[in-house]
């Protein structure tokens, strides 16, 4: 059945609430909350448990995961590459390229006022100096519709994937690439500026650090990720023909984020000459992270992953926090204790590193701070509904006690593209087949979406 605006005299939105509402309590039987929670959250709405005025409530996406068919990007040739490490090819993901109307109707109907997604600058910019008008006026429609849905729009510039020809010609190592990001933010401000209510340069610009503190299974005995990463460096060279190859994962760490850094600055500065009022920050990658019993590194990992980001913020007017975990630091960062339950993508289920990061965060940085993403992988949907239950009591509890915390944004809209893990992590509010397309709401999504609608908890 196709749903017009108005149906049997009942809105659109109402009946799509009042359908996802009956999903959820036809589930309550398989639900660890119930009822009971149900009260229970109601009781603390009425004891005080609002959310500031004006809460930033959202869902995430990133282009090259939810778009499909992202052809003139760095990744899409590597998915492709003999011996991939990519386990699924993206094809044409969640073909939201072609139905974001429907989906973000559906996240408003949701009950959600805040849309993040990103700009592929491969579509923008297919060859180096070409600026492409109808792929602007793609995303601009996309911004459009948000505000006909009435939501807030996140905006990101860059969510790892690049212009392959950007990647050829060294990625973020190259001593231009500042520049020619900066050339690229103004572009596209000042063809989409106006209808951007926050912008954000980098989408987790730390990860290569990151990845040197990782120890996961898989990687070769006393090496790191991101040695493992930067060991098919090389092979992947030869088999493009490309000596200055680099992409965002598999680059020289420290090139990287001298490139990186000088590229937010750039960005930053040309958005701001467009949209001066535009608030601009980025995206940062952070664990919870907590000090082994012996011989931890804590705050040398601070140091050296979150470090000179946490710098840079200082002078943004916001920063966007992402975390999905907590991480015990020894010398590396250690697996997770012995008998902790596990999410799909290995990660210790614990929904307290929220509350912990956005402190940590504002307490370093003296700005603002949206949580631009945090979920969980799982199939089972009980555990997703506990997990932002409990992330969302800590973020409260850091805003009671003053911490300057300004929206909460669900990693994701839509089961996707998990990049080298492909489609099997299931971080999604909304279920897809990526045979037909279609798409199914989880009672997750019903009751994030409440709490949404009536800013408490």
């Amino acid at each position: 059945m196709e749903l017009g605006e108005r149906t049997l005299g009942i809105s659109r939105r109402e009946l799509l609430r009042r359908a996802s509402a009956a999903v959820a309590v036809g589930a309550m039987g398989k639900l660890a909350f119930g009822e009971a929670a149900i009260e229970a959250s109601s009781a603390a709405a009425k004891a005080g448990g609002a959310f500031p005025e004006k809460f930033l409530w959202g869902c995430a996406t990133a282009a090259y995961q939810v778009e499909g068919n992202d052809t003139n990007t760095d990744l899409w040739m590597l998915e492709y590459l003999p011996g991939s490490m990519f386990k699924d090819h993206s094809g044409d993901a969640c073909n939201h390229y072609h139905l974001y109307p429907q989906d973000i109707a559906m996240l408003a109907d949701l009950g959600f006022n805040t849309y993040r997604f990103s700009l592929e600058w491969a579509r923008i910019e297919p060859e180096e100096g070409f600026f492409s008008n109808a792929e602007l006026d793609h995303y601009r429609r996309m911004l459009a519709v948000c505000h006909e849905h009435g939501l807030t729009t996140l905006l990101t510039y860059s969510h790892f994937s690049m212009p392959r020809w950007f990647a050829m010609k060294g990625g973020w190592e190259n001593p231009q690439a500042a520049d020619l990001f900066a050339r690229f933010c103004e572009k596209a401000t000042r063809h989409l500026g106006d209808l951007v209510d926050y912008a954000s340069t980098l989408n987790e610009p730390d990860i290569p650090q990151l990845l040197n503190w990782l120890d996961l299974p898989g990687v070769a005995a006393g090496m790191t990720v991101a040695q493992m990463m930067q060991a098919g460096l090389a092979n992947v060279r030869k088999q493009v023909n490309a000596p200055q190859f680099s992409n965002f994962f598999m680059g020289d760490g420290k090139r990287n984020r001298e490139g990186l850094l000088a590229a937010h600055a750039k960005g930053r500065d040309a958005m701001k000459s467009v949209r001066p009022a535009m608030p601009v920050g980025f995206n940062l990658a952070m664990q919870d992270d907590q000090a082994a019993p012996e011989g931890s590194h804590l705050e040398e990992k601070r140091a050296d992953v979150y470090g000179p980001w946490l710098e840079a913020a200082r002078h943004c007017d916001y920063l966007g926090v992402q975390t999905y975990s907590r991480s015990l630091v020894g010398t590396k960062d250690l697996p997770p204790p012995k008998g902790a339950e596990l999410t799909q993508t290995g990660m210790e289920f614990y929904p307290e590193c929220v509350e912990h990061v956005v402190r940590y965060a504002a307490k370093e940085t003296g700005v603002p701070i949206i949580v631009t993403e945090n979920g969980i992988a799982t199939e089972d949907d009980t555990r997703r509904v506990a997990y932002y239950q409990q992330a969302l009591a800590g973020v409260k509890r850091a805003i009671d006690d003053g911490v300057d915390v300004r929206g909460y944004v669900a990693w994701s809209l839509m089961d996707n593209f998990e990049w080298m893990s492909g489609y099997t992590p299931k971080f999604g509010l909304v279920a897809v087949d990526l045979k037909t397309q279609r798409r199914t709401i989880k009672p997750s999504a019903t009751v994030l979406g409440n709490i949404a609608r009536r800013n408490a908890l």
